[in-house]
């Protein structure tokens, strides 16, 4: 398994910042200086780091992109615990994209950036290779639940998770959880 590269201290808290202004602001609000602000630091820190604004999106995109592969991971992980046919696979899956729903900073960043990226090539190069591994981590699990069509039903998989997650995020907070309840119900149950 690829790990994250190491980042100093001062790199994450900038990073992390950095994710919290594009859930809050969108890609447009995301400056170097809203980046020091967020991160109650001197301006002219983010830029020390991240020189262009280039580098502090690519920088956040392989970011968000890691964050999202782990707990990816993480959730897979959980699955391949839980026997075949288990009810509680879909618990575990709608607990998790709730989890995502509440703690949005990370899935409104992603959203941000991947709409960005059909924009702009370098950043849809970089998205592309971390969607793969989300894809793989999914095909493989499905892969070891004998489901058929690994691959293909991973990469709907991921698509449609995404979408109810999108979809939760539209919706009152009291809402929610029946919503992707209910959603994740029906795309497992189409997996058979």
């Amino acid at each position: 398994m690829t790990q994250a590269p190491a980042r100093s201290t001062r790199m994450e808290l900038l990073l992390t910042s950095a994710m919290r202004v594009v859930a809050e602001h969108g890609l447009r609000g995301l400056t170097h200086r809203a980046v020091d602000r967020a991160a109650g630091l001197p301006e002219g820190s983010c830029s020390a780091y991240l020189r262009t604004r280039e580098a502090l999106v690519l920088g956040l995109t392989g970011y968000v992109s890691e964050g999202c592969a782990g707990q990816v991971r993480d959730l897979a992980a959980e699955l391949s615990e839980v026997p075949v046919n288990d009810n509680r696979a879909v618990e575990i899956v709608a607990r998790a994209l709730l989890r995502w729903v509440d703690e949005r900073n990370l899935l409104v960043a992603r959203l941000e950036l991947t709409l960005q990226a059909s924009r702009d090539a370098e950043l849809a190069a970089v998205l592309g290779v971390h969607h793969r591994v989300l894809v793989d981590v999914v095909s493989e699990l499905l892969t070891d639940r004998a489901k058929p069509h690994g691959a293909a039903a991973a990469e709907t998989l991921v698509a449609s998770f995404d979408g109810v997650m999108i979809g939760a995020l539209g919706r009152p907070v009291a809402q929610r959880k029946a919503f992707v309840r209910r959603s994740v119900e029906a795309l497992m149950a189409g997996l058979g």
